[in-house]
């Protein structure tokens, strides 16, 4: 398995790997191509044989600067359970953009089991704490067309123990 940051040209397949994992929301084509054109540095893709199996976006949130905001992960049905996710979020905190976050943070909604999980063990290996509050709700924030997203906090982030968890 490759991996490597985005370029423009991997919009369309970044476009159709999200749409083949529900229950990721589906962004458009063009926030997919401006993730991988303004954002390349926080998103990563995992490939393998020229075809892309796993896509972590994210970004650095102006108003919290000492975190790093991972977006959406999104890993083909043929990758799924050889821990992917964790590895490309691993490698992405260890570039030069992510190396001053104290933080890693995301939102998930309740009933994402498979998410929560992936997070809880970044935590568990990483030997960080990990905090859980609504940050968008239901009613007030989407006006009930979608479930509440939780924010998952880890840290403080010990990038040290991130490397050593790569090797």
């Amino acid at each position: 398995m490759e991996f490597r940051t985005p370029t423009a040209a991997d919009g369309p397949a970044i476009t159709a790997l999200i749409a083949a994992c529900p229950p990721l929301d589906r962004n458009s084509r063009y926030c997919n191509l401006l993730q991988c054109e303004h954002f390349a540095d926080h998103c990563i893709i995992a490939e393998k044989a020229g075809r892309i199996m796993g896509w972590v976006s994210g970004y650095r949130p102006p108003s919290d600067p000492d975190a790093f905001f991972v977006w959406q992960v999104a890993v083909a049905a043929e990758g799924r359970g050889r821990g992917l996710a964790s590895r490309m979020i691993g490698e992405l905190m260890t570039r030069p953009a992510q190396r001053s976050a104290t933080h890693l943070i995301t939102t998930v909604t309740g009933d994402n089991e498979a998410s929560w999980a992936l997070f809880r063990a970044l935590a568990k290996n990483w030997g960080a704490a990990m905090e859980r509050g609504a940050l968008f709700e239901r009613e007030p924030h989407f006006a009930g067309a979608h479930d509440t997203e939780y924010l998952a906090r880890i840290g403080p982030i010990n990038h040290d123990k991130i490397h050593e968890k790569r090797g």
